[in-house]
């Protein structure tokens, strides 16, 4: 099994002259809690994540506060002009060392990086664009699938049913797409994530179960709290 079946596909990105802001929103509107950075050819410059956002933010002796409530202004001003005259731009704060992976690469070995750099995702890349992330909830979400405990070689339709997966996903209404996983073995689909309700989890289940091809769909959805972050 390699990157490309297990990645989640629709990635929020923000752009390279972004400015913090723009990455707090989108965060925050979609329940995640790191970014890549990506030119205007979608080339990944690095990832800007919660953690960047509060090592920026948050001074040594200063008390605690949830982060995305200093950045965006919060009670107190010292962590807004702190932003505005310092660290405007997403580029300013973004890490650039990035681990990446392509999307051949095996699930062992994203494993593996993963447990020696300490991280908790890597961007996958083809030809160097951002086409997919995998994080350590689409790993565990993989392993709890099988039944033997031996990673699957996916077949060539197993493949392109997922394709076609990923698309009808996207008419779900409201749906928060880049919280789903997936993964397909020999037709039958398992799916996991959160969703706002149960109607909205039904609909999920409809969408897939419309593909055709599919046979078999468990769905395991759980419900997403307020204020929230994808792993």
């Amino acid at each position: 099994m390699q990157a490309k079946d297990i990645m989640t596909t629709s990635v929020i990105s923000v752009p390279l002259e972004g400015q913090i802001e723009d990455a707090v929103r989108l965060m925050l509107d979609h329940h995640i809690s790191a970014l890549p950075v990506v030119d205007a050819q979608d080339g990944l410059k690095g990832l800007v994540s919660e953690g960047d956002l509060m090592r920026r933010v948050r001074e040594s002796e200063s008390p605690r506060r949830p982060w995305w409530l200093e950045v965006l202004g919060g009670s107190s001003g010292s962590a807004r002009d702190f932003v505005k005259l310092k660290s405007r731009r997403v580029e300013d704060v973004m890490t650039r060392d990035i681990v990446s992976v392509e999307e051949d690469t095996t699930v062992a070995e994203i494993a593996r990086l993963l447990e020696k750099h300490r991280i908790k995702r890597v961007p996958v890349l083809r030809s160097g664009q951002v086409v997919g992330i995998v994080s350590r909830a689409n790993l565990l979400h993989a392993l709890s699938a099988l039944k033997d405990r031996v990673l699957p070689e996916p077949s060539e339709d197993d493949r392109v049913l997922r394709a076609k997966i990923e698309e009808a996903l996207k008419d779900v209404p409201s749906a928060a797409v880049n919280l789903i996983n997936y993964t397909v073995e020999d037709g039958k689909v398992a799916v996991w994530g959160v969703a706002d309700s149960d109607f909205q989890e039904n609909a999920i289940r409809v969408a897939v179960e419309n593909v055709p091809g599919v046979g078999k769909v468990d769905v395991n959805m759980g419900r997403l709290p307020a204020w929230s972050y994808g792993i």
